[in-house]
């Protein structure tokens, strides 16, 4: 996954040209915010936390129907006292995986 995320040419190998350039503006917006609630804020990204078998992780659109699956870096990871996820205090993630999880 490192791989794929850090060298243009391996992310147009492995995803194709148009997956790549999703993938390339997704990471830069993820660089660019301070905390996930940021990127809350963009309606595209569709930041959203996963359930289910994923539960503690979180996913952002790529182009249908892949998504960019990752989880909070912090150990514990920040959440609120209902338990959900405090995205204001998640300032550093681990990307885990590229996949289309409803397919």
């Amino acid at each position: 996954m490192r791989k794929i995320c850090s060298s243009e040419r391996e992310s147009i190998r492995s995803l194709g040209d148009t997956r790549a350039k999703k993938l390339k503006l997704r990471l830069v917006q993820l660089q660019a915010a301070e905390n996930l609630a940021e990127m809350r804020l963009l309606p595209a990204a569709r930041l959203h936390s996963l359930k289910g078998e994923m539960e503690g992780k979180f996913a952002v659109d790529l182009n249908h129907p892949f998504r960019l699956v990752f989880e909070s870096a912090h150990n514990p990871a920040p959440t609120l006292p209902d338990v959900s996820p405090d995205y204001r205090k998640i300032t550093k993630i681990s990307i885990l995986d590229i996949v289309d999880y409803h397919g």
